[in-house]
């Protein structure tokens, strides 16, 4: 690797804390002090500078331990590229660079990074033919195949994330059977399979969050309506349901189509971004929805609604901006060749190239009407107007930094706004002073990075305490805990990566306290193991909702008649007959908490999250009673329970005894 790339490694892993110009300035000043230039520093002269110039400079806006380990972090990224002879984030650009990373991300051509490097790759070649340097584009291209790469990373996290909750989810409602069962099953596979590839499927995954919400949604209800499975002719027998149970069910379709429409809205404002940012009406709509959703009476109808509007108005602001494009052009064309006209000449095919990509170019409009009025203003000499195109470049430096800084672009608004307005009064402004607030912004987000990974850290390690626990809840936070990890590894994050982060450490701390809660109850019954163990266990886990009637009772439960019927009480297994019983209609086949085989009835999805629990608790027979139904459930030596049900103790016996006995 040639020593002129070296320099740009501090302020690529460093520009999230200090502004890129501020590095680079201490770099060239280090250098001059050293006799030499920023471009021709070697590895040795770097680590001395970065050891002593930039890590004092750190300290001014991070503590001391962030900016040394910082710092660790960059040497030992200097050290590995000066062995390796090679690091193409920053090797010497050239277009087939720009064009292997267009390629690399062909796939995400949707992305308005995606659209804007299709654009300076385009320019790139025409200024390349015509032997005009190209080095700012292809800077500017390397730029935004970095931050693609981290939308990438950032997005493969959180599509493990989804896949994990789809798996879980596909297997409550395996039992279902049905075409959208089979469809969710190829999704997720198709998902899984991009997953170890390294690609995103933003659709696919968003199909099989449809179709799971929409199944969810039938589970639910089958809690007031027994559902059967496809293809089956006997339904079950229908038991009365109280009043309280169902509205517990449709309290729970309530909390599914919220979590829905919540992640529906979030997507929306990642897709619609630019549009929002450039349209502050939207913009507005867009947050009184979210408040909506804090509320919790934002609906999946209203969500989808927003994005047919979101489309429209995106479909005519690209109208608008080419428009706006065709003016500027043709009030250039009459102006006087310079370096200024070129650049804004250049800048405008790139924004054309942008817009005819689908993507918007607002930033890019704004510069070139700023630069036209600068260059079409009578009272601005030559060097006046360089200075104040300068000026307009440096501020817009700083808003489109701030963007990434949680905060920070709503605290230098006002300030960005009277700077702008100083330079249209003639007056000059230094942006020093707003890099300065900046700086104090991303010290003060760098530090909240480090709570979110200690806390990351924590929630991971306390996992490991309760992980053994069977149960929804602990199975929740394993997969929180796996997110967490990802998360963890993860560079500088984006605005919505930090939002996921946060989103994320305050589910899995939620879920940590209920999975704490769970293993002292579970301990309590433990201690007190016998025939109330399960009267005990049902007062102390909720798993949403009864079982209607007076529920199971615990004078019913344990060593009871049905107990006897089966040859041994709590905690004892049977020996299996010799001879195979075919199973009855009224049982099911459980294992994981999960109906393996059986029809889909309300009540036995209810039984199977319990007997999870029952089992991590060492109960292997289980017997009860409600308004209704007599229960029998046994768990045989693959560790799967036998559950069968009948109108009472007698007809159980006769019907699925044997069956349940493992015959």
């Amino acid at each position: 690797m040639s020593p002129s790339a070296l320099h740009r490694l501090p302020v690529r892993m460093l520009g999230d804390l200090v502004s890129p110009r501020a590095l680079e300035r201490i770099l060239q000043d280090a250098a001059q002090a050293r006799g030499t230039t920023s471009e021709k520093l070697d590895a040795g002269m770097l680590e001395d500078i970065l050891k002593r110039e930039v890590f004092k400079r750190l300290q001014l806006s991070v503590p001391a331990a962030l900016a040394k380990r910082r710092v660790s972090d960059v040497i030992d990224q200097l050290m590995k590229t000066t062995q390796e002879r090679l690091l193409p984030s920053f090797a010497e650009n050239t277009i087939v660079q720009l064009e292997d990373g267009a390629k690399r991300f062909g796939l995400y051509f949707d992305w308005p990074e995606a659209q804007r490097l299709r654009g300076i790759l385009g320019v790139a070649r025409q200024e390349e033919e015509a032997g005009k340097d190209t080095g700012m584009l292809l800077q500017e291209g390397q730029d935004l195949i970095a931050r693609m790469e981290r939308r990438l990373q950032e997005g493969l996290v959180a599509q493990a994330q989804d896949l994990a909750e789809l798996q879980a989810t596909f297997r409550r409602v395996q039992a279902m059977g049905g075409k959208e069962v089979r469809r969710l099953d190829n999704l997720i596979t198709q998902v899984a399979d991009a997953q170890k590839q390294g690609t995103l499927l933003p659709a696919e995954v968003e199909r099989a969050r449809n179709i799971t919400f929409t199944l969810r949604k039938q589970l639910e209800s089958s809690v007031v309506q027994t559902l059967t499975a496809e293809g089956t002719v006997d339904a079950p027998q229908m038991v009365p349901v109280s009043a309280e149970v169902q509205a517990e069910a449709q309290a729970r379709v309530l909390v599914l189509e919220q979590e829905h429409a919540t992640r529906q809205l979030a997507d929306l404002g990642r897709e619609f971004g630019p549009l929002l940012h450039a349209r502050a009406d939207l913009d507005a709509r867009h947050n009184k929805l979210k408040n909506q959703q804090h509320g919790g009476s934002l609906l999946p109808e209203v969500v989808s609604a927003w994005r047919i509007e979101l489309e429209a108005a995106r479909d005519a602001a690209l109208s608008v901006q080419r428009a706006e494009l065709d003016s500027i052009a043709a009030q250039l064309v009459g102006l006087p060749d310079s370096a200024a006209v070129q650049a804004a000449r250049l800048a405008l095919d790139v924004a054309r190239m942008t817009v005819s990509g689908g993507g918007l170019a607002t930033d890019e409009l704004r510069e070139l009407s700023a630069t036209l009025n600068t260059l079409t203003s009578p009272d601005l000499d030559q060097a006046a107007a360089e200075l104040l195109l300068e000026r307009q470049r440096e501020l817009m430096d700083v808003e489109r930094a701030a963007r990434d800084v949680p905060g920070a672009d709503m605290d230098l608004a006002p300030a960005l706004e009277a700077a702008r307005a100083a330079l249209a009064r003639g007056e000059d402004v230094d942006p020093a002073t707003l890099w300065t607030l900046l700086e104090r912004r991303m010290g003060e987000a760098a530090q909240q990075r480090e709570d979110f990974d200690a806390r990351a850290d924590h929630v991971v390690h306390e996992y490991d305490t309760v992980r053994h626990l069977a149960g929804e809840t602990t199975q929740r936070l394993g997969r929180l805990a796996d997110t967490l990890r990802a998360q963890r590894r993860l560079g500088p994050m984006s605005a919505d990566a930090r939002e996921n982060y946060a989103q994320t450490l305050a589910d899995a701390e939620a879920m940590l306290q209920e999975a704490r809660a769970e293993y002292r109850a579970a301990q309590e019954v433990t201690s007190t193991f016998g025939a109330d163990a399960l009267s005990g266990l049902l007062d102390v886990f909720d798993f949403g909702g009864g079982l209607g009637g007076g529920g199971m009772g615990g004078e019913d439960v344990g060593g009871g008649a049905l107990g006897g019927l089966f040859g041994g009480a709590v905690g004892t297994v049977a020996a299996a007959p010799a001879s195979a019983a075919p199973r009855p209609n009224d049982a099911w086949l459980v294992q994981g908490g999960v109906i393996l085989e059986g029809v889909h009835d309300a009540r036995a999805v209810q039984l199977a999250s319990l007997l999870e629990q029952a089992g991590a608790l060492g109960l292997r027979h289980l017997s009860a009673s409600d308004a209704a139904s007599a229960w029998v459930a046994r768990q045989d030596a693959q560790g799967r329970w036998r559950l069968a049900r009948a109108r009472d103790e007698a007809s159980l016996s006769l019907n699925a005894g044997r069956w349940v006995e493992g015959g």
